[in-house]
């Protein structure tokens, strides 16, 4: 039930369960933001309500996280899973569903927090029927993903959505100051833009001795570990990633392994994928140095993260990159691709090193360069962890979002004033690294 003390909003993500089990299904860092976010916006006072789409009849409808944070989940098409590139048929159902759940409750809420273009279009159609206010944050631009893919018949939709709610909600929160540019350059002029980053769960994630993660591991102290968390898709980079540890193989750089975690409990997603990279291994000899673990819980990773010489980051394109800085707070070196939001995470040469996409030679040297200097590698692990814990925690993220959520309430108070939010706000005081809280 809303406690009606609070002031109550709504998260969608139609695709991301918030409550599901990270990599299972498409679960990944969409599912983790929303879940953070919700989680933290409710410890500082709010009454937060996530909507998902319910893709399984024996799921509960209904999650409590705490005691004002909970899933609830949505009837929109047939109650199994579906691909959120065929998901759109089945928007309007979740419309209806939302406004029927609205309805029951006899409560309505004033902002919405949308993610990802299907949400947002859900959002849309919220708008124009009660005229509440929209924030939103994308996760991925289809203007960018159709530079690689060929484009489906939904890019149309797609495109059009996104350029719709950057020009007509109340402000788009980009995850980086890259993702901000693209969205000015290339999707529209217009709109409202603030720079919110992403977080990590830093009493989670966070530096573990490398020799005693090793034990638990069961890997040896003199092995170089490599490192890849993720999903298993083209657009991840995976394949330049084997085919570098293949170059260092071959030029006798000694004791090297690589580990590969990730990929959902069933192979409809990103199994073909998965036998793709495992061909590749096989093909350039690697099968003896190469680890595919599968999925590891968000418990385990940080062990993963802390054993590991480096983790590289090979993706095509990412807008913001939660492994990077997952990986940074246990104090582990990251190498990564100069692209999106991933030149905004990863401080070059203070905690890693970016490089080309694509660029098979220059992630090889650059991890030889990690995994060889271990003098300048331990400087790298304390400044990544140093680095993430003063600018990426989801507290601070609530913190911000929470500012935003406040001034746009506000602004529909006193019938739209200019845009020109407080960069402090006096709900709240800062004391060192944290913040006296006040009631919303």
């Amino acid at each position: 039930m809303i406690n009606t003390k609070r002031q109550a909003i709504a998260l969608l993500s139609d695709h991301a369960d918030p409550a599901a089990v990270v990599g299972t299904e498409e679960a990944g860092g969409q599912n983790v933001y929303v879940r953070q976010v919700g989680e933290n916006l409710a410890a500082l006072g709010w009454q937060v309500d996530m909507f998902t789409r319910k893709a399984n009849p024996e799921d509960p409808t209904i999650v409590q996280h705490s005691p004002y944070c909970r899933t609830i989940r949505l009837k929109a098409g047939p109650e199994t899973f579906i691909p959120r590139d065929r998901l759109f048929d089945h928007m309007p159902e979740f419309v209806k569903s939302f406004c029927d759940f609205q309805t029951q409750q006899a409560y309505s809420y004033p902002l919405i927090h949308t993610n990802y273009w299907l949400s947002a279009w859900i959002g849309l159609q919220l708008q124009q029927k009660t005229g509440i206010q929209l924030i939103h944050t994308y996760h991925s631009l289809g203007v960018v993903k159709y530079d690689s893919v060929t484009k489906p018949k939904i890019a149309h939709t797609r495109l059009a959505t996104e350029k719709a709610i950057l020009e007509r909600s109340s402000c788009v929160v980009a995850t980086s100051p890259q993702e901000k540019e693209i969205l000015k350059t290339r999707v529209s002029s217009k709109g409202q833009i603030e720079v919110i980053p992403c977080g990590t769960d830093t009493s989670n994630f966070c530096a573990i001795p490398k020799v005693s993660a090793r034990e638990k591991l069961g890997w040896f102290p003199q092995e170089k570990i490599v490192l890849y968390v993720g999903r298993f898709d083209p657009r991840k980079g995976i394949e330049t990633l084997v085919q570098a540890c293949a170059s260092l193989k071959n030029q006798g750089c000694d004791k090297l392994k690589l580990v590969i975690v990730g990929g959902s409990l069933t192979d409809r997603i990103d199994g073909q994928e998965r036998q793709r990279i495992e061909q590749i291994v096989q093909d350039l000899g690697l099968d003896e140095i190469t680890v595919f673990t599968g999925q590891v819980g968000h418990d385990l990773l940080p062990l993963y993260y802390s054993a590991a010489d480096v983790c590289v980051v090979p993706s095509h394109y990412e807008p913001f990159g939660l492994v990077a800085i997952e990986a940074m707070a246990c104090g582990t070196p990251v190498i990564a691709s100069n692209v999106g939001g991933l030149r905004f995470t990863v401080l070059p040469e203070e905690t890693g090193l970016l490089v080309p996409p694509r660029d098979v030679d220059a992630f090889a040297g650059a991890i030889h360069r990690v995994i060889q200097d271990e003098v300048w590698a331990k400087k790298l692990r304390k400044q990544a962890s140093a680095s993430v814990n003063q600018r990426f925690t989801w507290n601070s993220v609530a913190i911000k979002l929470s500012h935003l959520y406040r001034y746009t309430l506000a602004r529909t108070i006193m019938h739209e004033q200019p845009w020109n939010p407080p960069q402090t706000s006096p709900l709240w005081t800062p004391v060192g690294e944290e913040v006296k809280r006040v009631a919303v």
